[in-house]
């Protein structure tokens, strides 16, 4: 015990606080049990450690890993138990799905200890979301993704810009004057800007050990897949990556693979889960998952560029950029006369000489352009997408 306090200690000292996530002033830290979940690589851990350091009574405060050797010996419950004895009041444990039958646990802690506010975050969605039915009606969960635009400006080069809404996008509204000329930053947050490791070196490397992790890990422990699976999933997703995008055949895929069809659409939502993948579904009237499944792209450009190698499609990157900053507020859906549907409004993706063909049948139709600065009309520059969160 002794030496998580002594670990939990020196890592909240050591976090920067410099730069926070978009999530960190949406999440109610007020709430007994709260989960932070999202893909690999997104900044979970620095976010609550931000936190710890910012606001709690650090004594009062123990951080712990699910992966630390001393649960190798010691249950979860056994901790809370020790650590409330000693006056603790605030939980935080990272990884969580790395512990078995972390959900059954939690529940017991949160019946058990009722003054103590317990945070457990973990990369992998898939085991969280499975084991949250015991933890339904106690557990505050938020999902994470990774950087905007907007973010990486901050992280990166350290211009501060505003947020803007849709509307405001839609009615050009977006005033940056701190980025003059943003179109060289755009196109470098497109290839590395995603994930805030890439401030770091070898990011390349490190992004190819989140993807395979994903791959090769999280999601066979999940699915209780063997390993020859968790190969058949890597050979998915370089089917996606390149493709431009991918318009998935069921059947010609399961002969690629050699596996079942019927397996396809379960892997596709591991992967997107996951944040590997992103899937667009048709309208329906009735609930939207139910839709048919329109494309698969990759979760986020980087991935892109990480990926595909020498098969990038500049459509393909602008599209995938498009459903990546706009899904995390909004419902999207394919376009029967665009690229894209958000209630009301249709959006057609392109570059600068995009023309108004697709639209011009379109209620509330707009032409998304890379390569341009400034707006115009129903004309909106690609990179003001990335002002959203």
């Amino acid at each position: 015990m002794d030496a998580l306090l002594e670990y939990s200690s020196r890592l909240i000292a050591e976090a920067n606080t410099d730069f926070r996530r978009y999530l960190y002033e949406q999440i109610n830290w007020q709430n007994r049990l709260v989960g932070l979940i999202g893909p690999r690589g997104v900044g979970k851990t620095t976010l609550v450690l931000q936190h710890i350091k910012n606001n709690l009574n650090i004594h009062q405060t123990l951080y712990v890993t699910a992966e630390d050797f001393y649960f190798a010996k010691n249950r979860l419950t056994d901790l809370a138990n020790n650590f409330v004895k000693l006056g603790g009041k605030n939980l935080f444990i990272d990884e969580i799905h790395k512990y078995p039958d972390w959900s059954k646990e939690l529940k017991l802690i949160y019946d058990y200890h009722k003054d103590l506010k317990v945070v457990f975050t973990g990369s992998s969605v898939l085991d969280i979301k499975k084991g949250s039915a015991d933890l339904s009606r106690r557990a505050v969960v938020y999902n994470m993704q990774g950087l905007s635009f907007r973010e990486y400006l901050a992280l990166f080069h350290q211009i501060k810009v505003p947020k803007f809404t849709l509307d405001e996008i839609v009615n050009h509204q977006v005033d940056v004057p701190q980025i003059p000329h943003p179109l060289p930053l755009f196109a470098d947050y497109l290839k590395k800007g995603y994930y805030p490791f890439a401030i770091e070196d070898d990011y390349d490397l490190k992004l190819q050990q989140v993807v395979n992790q994903s791959l090769e890990i999280d999601i066979p422990v999940y699915a209780d897949m063997n390993i020859s699976t968790g190969r058949k999933l890597k050979q998915l997703l370089a089917i996606v990556a390149e493709s431009v995008p991918f318009k998935p055949n069921m059947s010609k895929i399961a002969a690629m693979l050699n596996i079942s069809r019927n397996n396809i659409a379960d892997y596709l939502l591991y992967m997107e889960e996951a944040g590997m993948v992103a899937q667009l579904r048709d309208e329906t009237s009735g609930i939207r998952s139910l839709g048919k499944l329109n494309k698969v792209y990759l979760d986020n450009t980087n991935l892109v560029y990480s990926l595909a190698k020498e098969n990038q499609n500049i459509g393909n990157v602008r599209e995938t950029f498009f459903l990546n900053q706009t899904k995390i507020n909004h419902p999207i859906v394919s376009s029967t006369l665009a690229d894209f549907k958000i209630d009301t409004m249709d959006f057609e993706v392109g570059g600068k000489n995009k023309g108004l063909k697709q639209i011009k049948n379109a209620e509330k139709g707009f032409i998304v352009k890379d390569g341009i600065e400034r707006g115009f009309l129903n004309t909106i520059p690609l990179w003001h997408f990335g002002l959203m969160y």
